[in-house]
Parts: structure tokens; sequence; C-alpha cells
């Protein structure tokens, strides 16, 4: 027999989530402070590279805070020709402990159609760890669907690794 699913069970099947942890040797808060900067952690988007296909993205905060719960920014640009224009909100948002921000409104990207980013540090005896995750929709549209079967993760994985990586720099200059 079949047996419905809840409309949210449904949406939550078709997204995808790809999760990165580094340890760091600095205490959480100086790890949450300098992930949580997009002028440390986000800069990866504003050079040109071969992920971004020798694109860059154009970062403007659109709030007088640049972090916090509400925090809201904009990023612009082209990839391949095509028009990349997205818009950033912090919805969750606890100093030293963790934050969540996603893309809200109408957004257009290449290889997702909404995005989800989650940060958790926690205190551990080997260190801080920062556990970093992307969780994304598919787009529609038979050549988007193709992109991002093909690029997704593989971006995601970047992304992420460049985030922690970036953070850890930025920590090790302190």
């Amino acid at each position: 027999m079949y047996e419905s699913k809840p409309c949210s069970q449904f949406i939550i099947a078709k997204m995808k989530t790809i999760a990165k942890v580094k340890i760091y040797s600095s205490p959480p808060e100086v790890v949450f402070q300098k992930i949580d900067d997009l002028g440390v952690t986000g800069m990866h988007m504003t050079k040109s590279s071969m992920m971004m296909m020798g694109s860059k993205l154009d970062l403007e905060y659109l709030t007088e805070s640049r972090k916090g719960l509400g925090t809201r920014y904009r990023w612009k640009g082209k990839m391949m020709g095509m028009i990349m224009d997205f818009t950033v909100e912090v919805t969750e948002w606890v100093y030293g402990s963790y934050k969540t921000w996603e893309t809200i409104g109408h957004s257009k990207l290449i290889i997702y159609s909404w995005y989800r980013m989650h940060l958790e540090v926690l205190n551990t005896p080997r260190g801080t760890l920062a556990e970093l995750s992307i969780t994304y929709k598919r787009p529609k549209g038979f050549f988007y669907e193709v992109l991002s079967f093909l690029f997704a993760d593989l971006y995601c994985w970047w992304c992420l690794k460049h985030m922690l990586d970036d953070a850890e720099i930025a920590v090790n200059k302190i």
C-alpha cells in the first residue's frame, strides 16, 4: 500500500549535504571568529580560479552588521557567461558555537537552486573541532541539472576545504 509522506520529508529527500571537519589548535572563540568572517572564508569566491571557471563574484553587505543573526549579503557576477546573483542571510548564530546561513529570495545560481551552510565549533581534547557543511537543492532544467550532477559535490568539497584552510591561515597569524 502507498504511504503518503509529509511535504517536508519529500523536500528533504531532494537535498544533499556535504560536510568537512578540521581540528585547530586555537580556542573555539578564535576559530569561530575567523570562519564567521567572510573577509577570510569568502575570499575564494572573489578570486579567479579554475573551480570558478576563471570567474569571480563580488560581495556586497546588505546590513550594517557584518556578523550575527540577520546579517545579509549579496553575491553577484558571471560564471561561464551566466549571471549569478543571490542573497544570503544568517538564520542562526551563537557566538563561538554555531552559525547557519542560506540563500533567500530569488537566486540566480548555476549548480544549486538553493543552499544552506552550517558551522559548528566544539572544544575537544584534541583541539577545536570545526564542522562546516553545505546542504543544497539541485536546480531545475536539463542543462542546469547536468551541471549540478557533474560539479555540485566537487564544488562543495572545494569550497569547504578553502573556507576551513583559509580560516586556519588566519588563526595562525594571530
